[in-house]
């Protein structure tokens, strides 16, 4: 694939990729050998310098014992041999917590050695170093001083020469590691510098390819932009790539020969234009004149619906005060047949009653046959007792009367309460039927409220109805007014579009063609970026002219009857 037809987002990232690679090159070199000079250094601050330390700190304290040895031998006083001798214990203890510190560390076998030496000459000094305390603490100075300088002092200086042998040894490790690093460093700062410096004459090289590579076309676009701007659409567009830029240039292009295009059928379309826009003006004029006749039809049938209305509004009117007369004689039926119905449960309590009264009465009538019957007996006992019982005959004789008297009382009244319980049954059926009479009042009357209630709200849905068609025949008139105003303006849009049609015809001439331009009516001048669009609205002259053409003969055919239907 040609470099130049990768579109512009992947030649950056090629071009900056190869820079990215480069840098992350750089910075993995760079790390890498940081890591080195890293673990050098880790090497001297973990291994080597520890142990260089602890073994500069055996001799120092074997140089503070040594010293304490020599000034122990010249001191007069108890206090300050004990000082001396406390002095050299400190040191012999130091020493051998280095030295157990000293044996954990890792040791090569050179370094094993040479801590072995050093060992060895510590075994041999330390017994020595033990009998020439004692001496001096046993007040044996002269002695302690034959042994320190004959015995003692030899085997001393074995012992520092081991500690001299590993701390020239320690030493000489830790100045490895260090001219090591400084190697390590010197490289990386060489071979970053050269990688930096080649990333940077690519990320040049790629810069000027891309720049050019987008730049060139960008030129080429912009040149026949300015010639399509100045009105000159003979220009030849080459399209030599297939990214961003050559896309640009194949849009413009294409919009340059659809301008041309779009500029030949507008030219060819604005005479069809002038001649369609002198139609429409005619036309206009005869719509309008129908329009008024119309609008004033119109108006005579607003104010017909105006009166019909108003009479509809008068029928529901009466409707609704006819209805509330009819609700009104339901609610007087309904109390009535209520009342009757209170009367026929009234008459029923009487019924119940007068039943219970003749119960009553035969209660009595029985009473009054034993009272009689009790009194004959009686008047039988007093014949038996013949003088002794004449009061008791005579008191049985006035019982007897009166319960005769009763028993006709008795009967009269039932014979009364029979008649009237007749009578009260007669009245009961009376009232039953009155209130059935009353009940198919109330049905009725019911019945002709819901009929007035339909018809009431039949009388408002018309009234409503013929309101709504008064509105919408004044909706009409205006609307037809409106269509009056409308016809005007549409007449003179028509005369403004034939001078516009005209107008457009010089606009459009200023234009260059491949095909042959017609002559230039006005002086050719550059014309703004949005006379593109303008042409592009007027673009569709091949459909216009057929329909205009139908449109005259068929307006001269029919003499206006379109605007009729219209």
């Amino acid at each position: 694939m040609k470099f130049s037809n990768l579109r512009i987002g992947q030649r950056l990232s090629i071009g900056f990729g190869l820079v990215i690679l480069l840098m992350l090159a750089v910075t993995a070199i760079g790390v890498t050998q940081i890591s080195k000079i890293n673990g050098d250094i880790e090497d001297m601050v973990r291994d080597f310098y520890p142990k260089t330390v602890m073994v500069n700190t055996i001799k120092g304290a074997l140089n503070d014992t040594s010293r304490s040895m020599r000034n122990v031998l010249f001191v007069n006083t108890a206090a300050e041999v004990d000082a001396e001798l406390a002095a050299i214990e400190k040191s012999g203890k130091l020493v051998a917590d280095t030295f157990t510190r000293f044996e954990k560390t890792e040791r090569s076998a050179e370094e094993n050695l040479l801590i072995k030496n050093v060992i060895e000459a510590r075994e041999k000094y330390t017994p020595m170093l033990a009998s020439y305390l004692k001496l001096i603490r046993d007040g044996q100075t002269e002695q302690a001083r034959d042994l320190a300088l004959p015995e003692i002092t030899p085997v001393q200086q074995k012992y520092f020469d081991a500690l001299d042998k590993l701390i020239e040894f320690e030493g000489g490790l830790m100045e490895k590691a260090g001219k090591q690093a400084e190697s390590v460093a010197g490289n990386a700062r060489l071979l970053m510098l050269a990688l930096a410096s080649i990333a940077g004459v690519l990320a040049v090289l790629v810069g000027l390819l891309v720049t050019r590579s987008i730049a060139r076309p960008l030129t080429s676009a912009v040149g026949i932009a300015k010639r399509v701007a100045g009105g000159d659409l003979t220009a030849r567009v080459e399209v030599t790539s297939q990214d961003e830029t050559g896309q640009l240039l194949q849009a413009l292009k294409d919009m340059n020969d659809s301008l041309e295009e779009t500029v030949s059928q507008v030219r060819a379309g604005t005479d069809t234009i002038t001649q369609a826009s002198q139609e429409i003006a005619a036309g206009n004029a005869n719509l309008s004149s129908r329009t008024e006749t119309q609008a004033s039809a119109l108006q005579e049938t607003a104010s017909s619906m105006e009166q019909l209305t108003s009479t509809v509004r008068q029928n529901a009117e009466n409707a609704q005060q006819a209805n509330q007369l009819v609700i009104k004689a339901s609610d007087h039926a309904t109390r009535g047949g209520a009342v009757v119905g209170q009367v026929v449960d009234t008459m029923g309590s009487i019924k119940e009653s007068s039943r219970r009264i003749v119960d009553i009465i035969g209660v009595i009538d029985g009473i009054a046959f034993q009272t009689n019957i009790l009194a004959l007996n009686a008047a039988v006992e007093a014949a038996r007792a013949g003088e002794q019982g004449r009061g008791f005959a005579v008191v049985a004789a006035e019982v007897r009367s009166l319960a005769q008297r009763s028993a006709g009382a008795a009967k009269e009244i039932k014979t009364l309460i029979n008649d009237s319980v007749e009578k009260v049954d007669a009245g009961g059926k009376l009232v039953d039927e009155a209130g059935k009479t009353m009940g198919e009042i109330v049905t009725s009357v019911t019945h002709v409220a819901d009929i007035m209630r339909e018809i009431t709200a039949a009388g408002e849905e018309q009234s409503t109805g013929i309101e709504e068609i008064n509105h919408a025949i004044t909706k009409m008139d205006e609307m037809t007014q409106q269509n009056a105003a409308l016809v005007e303006q549409a007449a003179a849009a028509a005369d403004s579009m034939r001078v516009q049609a005209g107008s457009l015809a010089q606009s459009v001439a200023v234009f260059k063609l491949k095909h042959g331009a017609v002559p230039a009516v006005i002086t050719p001048r550059p014309v703004a970026v949005s006379a593109a669009p303008a042409a592009k609205r007027a673009a569709p002259p091949k459909s216009t002219t057929p329909a205009v053409a139908d449109r005259k003969s068929t307006a001269i055919a029919r003499d206006g009857g379109d605007w009729e239907e219209f």
